[in-house]
């Protein structure tokens, strides 16, 4: 990553001779997918860059190099010298897009002003029979129109033109054709035609060629409108990054303090954060109580209270009184920072059609110049006068735009318009897939149920000793904070609240001391849905499912008939079950009709669990799910969905926690709850930050349309050039008539992407639960 000035040197990672670096550009003045072929290709090539993908709406470039190989300024040197800008997408481009903006306007508006004048001057043309059939415009005042025509004409070739000139130069020049190739040669042929038959006699379009020019620069003004709108869309969290933070050089007092930027703070740093601002990075609560409202990075609907010890989240917000926070995970190492980085990865990636489509680009402009100088070439012994105007129509009608635009905004359009809904999509592919998915599996404990689990009982079956119970209560205590499961978390709160009701105050912590000591925790394990196993003061402990505890000490021990729908988890040691704990999990309230509109949609849904037989049961019913299995470890819950896919399945799977990571790796689109387990997270290709089963099934009808859309646009680009071709081969089809047709088709495709962004869940005006 880059490094600022003002970052102390312990801040800097130390960069050794094979250290690979990351980098985040932002790559302005791309106006196709031929131009993100070309500087993709010339970058990829650099000796030492490892990779590098532009997104084509927020033109955003991920780069990673080698920093013994190559510089990152002889990198961004290379994108400059194709023709293009480049900078550090941390520098705000507002004032380039600005400038950029304006000139675009008084092109579009030379253009526009030359096009009005020049049709007064062309009118008579149209209208009045020629000289050469004894007409009324005598040859003097024809040509005196021909030359004001070509003077109107001048400021558009010089000035409205150049981008594409621009453009066409730097792709020839790197024998690359782009779709500014064919635009400028056709512009370039017929003002050089129509100034030779000013002089020499015959038809002149310089009327069409201003017409053209303008259709074209309007077409790109809003479609800069469109890709500005998406991007905007896709910048759900990039809004909430902080930026600025107040560090404590002196602390534990306050003497020493100063504002900085937020990538300024390096971990170990003491901050200063007040009531109403935002967490500048990763971190533990080191001075203050108050409460943090962290949706939209957990999921979190309610603030979650903070004291001295609770951990801290990037871009969450502090709501209630000061916090003196140290910093533990800075920068790019964010929980913020990593979702951001996910999200803007997923636009990069292009379904298959699109990049199939993008792969042919290239060579279908090259198709189509051949036809076009074929079409000349036939045309030159047939009609001699027409035979150019029929080729630069060819070339024209049939520049590939709406075929590149047909997919980038859509997929933006649908990622941002999701994200702004609840869902994260992490990875492009999943919007293809969740168009296509025939089986949703969900997990049960923190998927369909809120996984807030609430200890109703505990009982100790076989131990009647005080001091006992209360060294077992500690040390299951230290093996369910080892966890992050559901269950674990339960115990941990608990424990911890009874513990702290039964021994208050000084006297009270020293009698527990004295009963359980301090256990010596010699090694400990988690195994993913069954539980954990540590040994401590010389013996093995297991903390878990019945049957995993019963491994250790071949206990003949049952739960209870009167815990047959509750969640039970045991605690024992080599001999015995020692404890038992009896836990209650509540449904989510959107689960039964979330479940409703998905088998509605003919989704086929599957319930897999690791719990017990009666409780997945219990949930089933509720839920009306038919298909429901019990007590599966995570590589059965695997084997499950490997046989769907066996089946042609296109399955999604929904989960939460560590016991969901193998299904999630495996399945055709994963999808993970928002205050899921870190591991479920990273191997997901969506986030449900919202929490709200309601929003997975808006999500799959949003991508049903977007990949609807897409498919509609590709159809239409490739119908028009279907229809087109043969038209302007034929000689049906003038340059202007040529230039509203390929602009129109452009326009099309757009507005059409743009329908994405009228999409809402039914219950868009609901507070979100």
């Amino acid at each position: 990553m880059s490094h600022h000035p003002h970052s102390s040197a312990e801040a800097l990672p130390a960069i050794t001779p094979d250290s690979l670096q990351t980098e985040l550009l932002s790559v302005a003045g791309i106006r196709c997918a031929a131009c993100i072929q070309l500087i993709e290709f010339r970058v990829s090539q650099l000796p030492g860059v490892d990779s590098f993908r532009i997104n084509p709406i927020s033109q955003k470039a991920q780069l990673r190099w080698h920093a013994s190989q190559i510089s990152l300024k002889k990198i961004v040197q290379a994108i400059i010298d194709l023709g293009y800008a480049a900078f550090p997408a941390n520098q705000s481009l507002s004032e380039y897009q600005a400038k950029e903006k304006k000139l675009a306007l008084w092109r579009l508006f030379v253009a526009g002003f030359a096009m009005m004048q020049v049709m007064m001057y062309a009118f008579p043309a149209y209208l009045v029979p020629v000289p050469s059939l004894d007409g009324d415009l005598t040859p003097d005042l024809d040509r005196l129109l021909k030359i004001a025509s070509l003077i109107i004409t001048i400021p558009v070739i010089s000035f409205s033109s150049i981008p594409f000139f621009k453009g066409a130069w730097r792709d020839l020049k790197h024998r690359h054709i782009g779709m500014d190739v064919p635009v400028a040669l056709g512009i370039l042929l017929s003002f050089v035609a129509s100034c030779w038959a000013t002089f020499s006699g015959g038809a002149v379009y310089f009327d069409s060629v201003i017409m053209f020019v303008f259709l074209l620069l309007g077409a790109r003004f809003i479609e800069d409108g469109v890709k500005r709108k998406t991007s905007a869309a896709l910048s759900v969290l990039t809004q909430i990054h902080p930026t600025l933070a107040q560090k404590i050089l002196s602390y534990p007092s306050r003497e020493r303090m100063y504002e900085c930027r937020a990538d300024e703070i390096v971990v170990g740093d003491y901050l200063l954060v007040p009531p109403g601002e935002q967490i500048p990075c990763d971190g533990v609560v080191v001075e203050g109580n108050s409460a943090c409202d962290e949706a939209l990075m957990t999921g979190e609907a309610y603030p979650v209270n903070k004291s001295p010890g609770s951990k801290l989240i990037a871009g969450s917000v502090n709501l209630h009184s000061a916090l003196v926070v140290q910093a533990e995970r800075v920068g790019s190492q964010t929980q913020l920072a990593s979702l951001i980085a996910m999200m803007e990865s997923a636009t990069l990636e292009k379904p298959r059609l699109v990049q199939l489509a993008d792969k042919h680009a290239s060579r279908f402009l090259m198709v189509i110049l051949i036809v076009a100088l074929l079409a000349g070439i036939v045309w030159w012994t047939i009609a001699p006068d027409r035979a150019l105007w029929i080729a630069v129509s060819v070339i024209v009608v049939t520049c590939p735009c709406a075929l590149s635009l047909a997919t980038p905004g859509v997929m933006s359009a649908a990622i941002g318009q999701l994200a702004k809904f609840g869902m994260l999509v992490t990875r492009g592919s999943a919007i293809e897939n969740l168009a296509n998915v025939t089986h949703i599996v969900f997990d049960k404990t923190g998927t369909l149920t809120f996984g807030k689990l609430k200890v109703l009982q505990l009982d100790f079956p076989f131990v009647h000793d005080a001091k006992k119970i209360a060294s077992y209560k500690n040390l299951i205590a230290l093996m369910a904070n080892m966890s992050l499961h559901p269950v674990s978390k339960a115990i941990a709160d608990y424990l911890t609240a009874t513990q702290a009701q039964q021994i208050v105050g000084e006297e009270g912590d020293k009698h527990l001391t004295e009963l359980t000591g301090n256990p010596k925790v010699e090694n400990h394990v988690e195994h993913s849905g069954s539980g954990i196993e540590i040994h401590a003061n010389g013996r093995i402990y297991r903390l878990g499912q019945l049957n995993y505890v019963k491994e250790l000490n071949a206990s003949t021990w049952v739960i209870p008939s009167a815990y047959a729908n509750k969640t039970v988890t045991v605690f024992g040691d080599e001999e015995q079950i020692l404890a038992c704990f009896v836990l209650e999990d509540k449904l989510r309230d959107e689960a039964v009709t979330a479940i409703a509109e998905l088998q509605k949609m003919g989704k086929k849904i599957v319930l897999l669990s690791g719990d017990r037989q009666e409780v997945v049961a219990d949930i089933a019913a509720q839920c009306h799910i038919s298909d429901y299995h019990a007590g599966l470890s995570p590589a059965q819950k695997h084997q499950y969905i490997q046989e769907l896919q066996a089946q042609a399945a296109v399955v999604a799977m929904v989960g939460d926690g560590m016991n969901d990571g193998p299904a999630l790796s495996l399945a055709n689109v994963s999808v993970a709850m928002g205050q899921g387990a870190p591991i479920s997270q990273t191997r997901s290709d969506c986030l449900l930050m919202s929490n709200r089963l309601s929003d997975l099934s808006f999500s799959l009808k949003l991508s049903n349309q977007s990949f609807s859309l897409i498919r509609q646009n590709l159809g239409w680009a490739l119908l028009y050039n279907v229809i087109a071709i043969p038209a302007a081969v034929m000689g049906y089809l003038e340059p202007w008539h040529a230039a509203l047709g390929m602009s129109l088709s452009s326009l099309l495709v757009v507005l059409n992407g743009l329908r994405v962004l009228t999409m809402r869940p039914p219950d868009y005006d609901l507070p979100m639960s």
